[in-house]
């Protein structure tokens, strides 16, 4: 991922914090599931790629303990400077970009990451790159595509209107060199890099407070693009947030596919 002036979704924003809390609250249970049946334990290295937030660097770093490792990278590491501390190493780095960090790491991971970066098919083999015979690539991303809907049960004025602006916001991701299809694609792609043993499944959200924080924090954060790109009004998302505030609303998200593989 580069951090160029086109990236819609700064981690410099106010709002991104709140988008990384329900991010957490909604996937962090499925994210942690799968880390788990990875075998990570004391002494482990890991690479957190695009971090973005603490939570899964923390739950890593308490897994692999003093003897552990866990490099988390992202693009702005603003966000990640709590986490800073044994076992963890924070780094500035650009996964689409760079070399990995290392290459011995029993684990690497990624979450809702490649389907942002401009040059994914560099990142992923990147990733693997990284890791030491026997180690595990846990990739999750969405599917927007699959899913575009933020009101699947679209019977009103309201849902009509929050789906517009989902509308808006794939356009805007796709604008800007999103796949929004990227979720399916993993088990393939992991296949076709030479990893064993991989297999997928996928959490679908649809209706929680966390959908509703994420949603009142994308709309906001993207607030500036929607209507200078002629997608939305203003008054349309106010009306937007106001509708979303009242609690009456069964907000989606895209589902997120998680894929996993061994590198042999």
């Amino acid at each position: 991922m580069t951090q160029a002036d086109g990236y819609l979704l700064d981690n410099r924003q106010s709002e991104a914090k709140q988008r990384f809390d329900a991010f957490a609250s909604l996937f962090d249970p499925t994210t942690f599931r799968h880390l788990e049946a990875c075998g990570l334990g004391p002494g482990r290295r890991c690479w957190e790629v695009g971090a973005g937030g603490t939570s899964v660097v923390a739950w890593l770093a308490e897994k692999v303990g003093p003897t552990g490792r866990v490099v988390a990278t992202d693009i702005d590491t603003s966000l990640l400077a709590a986490a800073a501390r044994a076992p963890v190493e924070v780094r500035t780095h650009d996964v689409g970009a760079e070399e990995p960090p290392g290459e011995d790491f029993d684990l690497v991971h990624a979450r809702l990451v490649l389907v942002h970066v401009p040059d994914r098919e560099r990142a992923l083999r990147s990733m693997i790159k990284a890791l030491r015979p026997g180690g595990r690539l846990l990739i999750e991303d969405a599917d927007p595509a699959l899913q575009p809907l933020t009101c699947p049960y679209e019977y009103g004025p309201e849902q009509q209107l929050a789906n517009r602006l989902r509308q808006g916001f794939r356009k805007l991701l796709a604008e800007r060199g999103a796949d929004l299809s990227y979720g399916r694609k993993l088990p393939r792609l992991l296949r076709e890099a030479g990893l064993q043993e991989v297999e997928a499944d996928a959490y679908f959200p649809v209706a929680s407070s966390a959908c509703t924080a994420l949603e009142t924090a994308t709309v906001r954060q993207i607030r500036g693009r929607l209507v200078a790109a002629g997608l939305a009004t203003d008054a349309d998302v106010d009306q937007h947030l106001a509708n979303v505030a009242s609690g009456s609303m069964d907000l989606a998200t895209a589902p997120m596919i998680s894929a996993w593989g061994r590198k042999p």
